[in-house]
């Protein structure tokens, strides 16, 4: 296989971990000949990017972007894979609680014919509320909502970025079930796992049901075909109730109340089946925009739409624009 890889690292407020990140991942894949470390900062509050840009100035192999804002997890991803220069990209959080030298198990996994190979973190050392909420999220998905998951699967992956770009464009929910879902071939590989030494999580369980919440309707009609269940069990019971009122054994305001709220909840299921199918399909809003990078940059990425602003107080301009042709032979 072509081992030129990209790094893709997330960061939200990872100063403390920044260089760590760089020195691990230089010294574990210093065998890795076109090798290249993307940072995408999510719009940090730190000093996640004042390190980042050291790094840069230091290691022409460090690329990085930073978002106007917090974008969230996916809008890293989809900019990550969008501008990987090397033909495979694998996802490595800045925390590195899988230790960088599993990325060669990954390699050698892909190198069998895969598309994407994700790790498995054995003996995870994360805390028991997390490890539950994410086996009870990942368990609900397969057996309650029927959504494809490969089992065990995780964010620390490779993926060839041709795969990976095609995915993100479709704007799923979930990077782990569109890979099932586009057919892509993909293998499941243990990898080590370790605490995180510093920084803290940056994932918390609201963050975490509102992810089982995309996850749930993004991949499954089940939500609302038991919509559909509830409103005919309520019609049902409606028609049980007004024939006893007829006959004198119950109000008969109250079956006619919940007949009437039977058909709401069925007229309301079908409109938020539409309103779901309309907003996949016409949702035109950037999922991220990027304020300072040190690669060229797509215009429509761009808070400027690709005209230049004036420099950050202090520091001389970095970020650079790519026409549109240009863009669409790199990706």
């Amino acid at each position: 296989m072509n081992t030129g890889l990209t790094v893709l690292v997330p960061c939200y407020n990872e100063g403390a971990q920044v260089e760590t990140a760089h020195a691990e991942l230089v010294r574990a894949l210093d065998e890795v000949g076109e090798l290249e470390i993307l940072f995408v900062d999510d719009g940090s509050t730190d000093d996640s990017l004042d390190r980042i840009r050291r790094l840069a100035g230091t290691d022409p192999r460090v690329r990085y972007l930073s978002f106007t804002r917090n974008f969230g997890y996916d809008a890293v991803m989809a900019a990550g894979f969008r501008y990987a220069g090397r033909p495979w990209t694998v996802q490595c959080d800045a925390d590195l609680q899988v230790p960088p030298e599993e990325i060669w198990s990954l390699l050698a996994t892909a190198a069998e014919g895969y598309d994407v190979v994700f790790g498995e973190r054995r003996g995870r050392r994360d805390p028991l509320v997390r490890r539950m909420g994410s086996a009870g999220l990942h368990w609900a998905a397969r057996r309650v909502f029927g959504i494809d998951m490969p089992r065990g699967a995780s964010t620390f992956r490779l993926v060839r970025t041709a795969v990976a770009r095609t995915i993100t464009d479709l704007r799923l929910p979930w990077f782990i079930p569109a890979v099932p879902l586009v057919g892509a071939r993909y293998a499941v590989t243990p990898v080590a796992h370790r605490p995180r030494t510093a920084g803290r999580s940056k994932l918390r369980l609201v963050r975490l049901a509102g992810h089982a919440f995309e996850l749930f309707f993004g991949f499954s009609w089940r939500p609302l075909t038991l919509s559909y269940a509830m409103a005919a069990a309520g019609g049902v019971v409606a028609v049980l109730l007004a024939v006893l009122a007829l006959a004198g054994r119950a109000p008969f305001l109250v079956s006619a109340q919940l007949l009437l709220s039977a058909l709401t909840l069925a007229a309301v299921a079908l409109l938020g089946r539409y309103v779901q199918r309309s907003l996949r399909e016409s949702d035109r809003l950037p999922r991220y925009l990027v304020r300072e990078a040190n690669v060229p940059l797509l215009p429509e990425d761009t808070l400027t739409g690709g005209l230049p602003g004036p420099p950050p107080p202090g520091r001389p301009a970095v970020m650079e624009t790519r026409g549109r042709d240009s863009g669409a032979r790199q990706r």
